[in-house]
């Protein structure tokens, strides 16, 4: 059996892996569906969007749930970092800021969103991040976001 190196997976790997074990919040709150790439500072997650989704109106994805859905990316992020290298607990972490968020269009019920963070800087317990979702390879938002994470 091949040892995994978990400080760069393979994307075949982390598909393996249920983000509910890597996140804090729970169903029906949870708005990200597979990890797909992780490198220590950039993190990409997978999501289709479906009709039970709490963030969804008239089959539309909200900005809401799309501002929710890169911060559980960031969330996976810590997760990952925390279980597979680290190994401890879930950290729970709030929004601190989003900036110069900007939104092209919305996904609808059915779309699969592609959503990646890359940190820019971490400090104090403290992350700036850039974010962005794509559909089909086209950016559907693109956004700055800061998040604290609350030591154990």
């Amino acid at each position: 059996m091949e040892e995994i190196d978990y400080q760069h997976p393979l994307e075949s790997f982390l598909r393996t892996i249920d983000v509910h074990t890597l996140l804090p919040q729970q169903e029906p709150f949870v708005m990200i569906d597979t990890l797909v790439g992780f490198d220590g500072t950039t993190v990409i997650t997978e999501t289709t969007i479906k009709d039970v989704n709490l963030l969804v109106e008239d089959g539309v994805f909200t900005t809401a749930g799309m501002t929710e859905n890169i911060a559980q990316t960031c969330a996976a992020r810590i997760g990952y970092y925390n279980k597979y290298i680290l190994r401890k607990g879930i950290q729970i972490g709030v929004i601190g800021a989003v900036r110069k968020m900007h939104v092209s269009k919305h996904p609808r019920v059915g779309d699969t969103i592609r959503t990646s963070v890359v940190v820019v800087q971490e400090l104090l317990g403290m992350t700036l991040a850039n974010a962005s979702i794509t559909l089909n390879g086209q950016t559907l938002v693109d956004a700055q976001i800061k998040l604290a994470v609350k030591e154990q």
